[in-house]
Parts: C-alpha cells; structure tokens; sequence
C-alpha cells in the first residue's frame, strides 16, 4: 500500500502543466485571502494543494517543508507552492533523464 503511494509518476506535460495551474492559484487565492486566514481557509488551501502535487508529481521530500512553511504568518504569502513545484519538476527531470530509455516509458520534454 505505502509502495503504491510513494511511486514516482512519468512527468507529462499535462501533469506538470496542471501541477504549476494548481500552485500559482493555491499561492494566488492565499495572498488574496490574506487577512481571512483567521477561517483557515489557508491551512485548508495547503491540505489540498499539497494532496494535488503529490498525486501529480509524486512524493517529494520538498512537499513536506512546503506545507509547513505554509503554516508560519508571514511566509505564507510567498509563492511558496509555486517555488516548491518548479523544483520538484526540475529535479524529476533530471532523474527522469538519468533513467536508461528501455525502462523509461513514454516521457515528454516539458
């Protein structure tokens, strides 16, 4: 079961594209809701952003800090999800490419 959970998804362009659309608008609705944090509307937008990217993207361990710093006053309003996703991508990628071709799959350069 944790097996399953924890695989790492081929990155497609759907996937990454879908995954930054829910990170820009997650961090967007967060600075909007700034000072409506008091209806944890925020901590609510983070459950849901961090189950997005891990069903998108895969477990990462940079989720785990994400989602906590999401929590502290201040940094929340940082593009914090959005930052998180562009390294997640970059370094799936990069692991992507170290893969031999014959066991890769099908993956598009996004």
């Amino acid at each position: 079961m944790i097996s399953t959970l924890l695989q790492v998804p081929t990155l497609t362009r759907s996937r990454v594209t879908t995954a930054y659309v829910a990170a820009v608008v997650t961090d967007g609705l967060q600075l909007l809701a700034g000072p409506l944090g008091w209806l944890a509307l925020d901590q609510a937008l983070d459950v849901v952003a961090a189950v997005l990217m891990w069903r998108l993207l895969g477990f990462h361990p940079l989720l785990l800090p994400t989602f906590v710093v999401e929590f502290l006053p201040v940094a929340d309003l940082l593009p914090t999800w959005t930052g998180c996703v562009a390294l997640v991508v970059a370094l799936r990628k990069r692991q992507q490419r170290s893969v031999p071709a014959r066991t890769q799959g099908t993956v598009i350069d996004v």
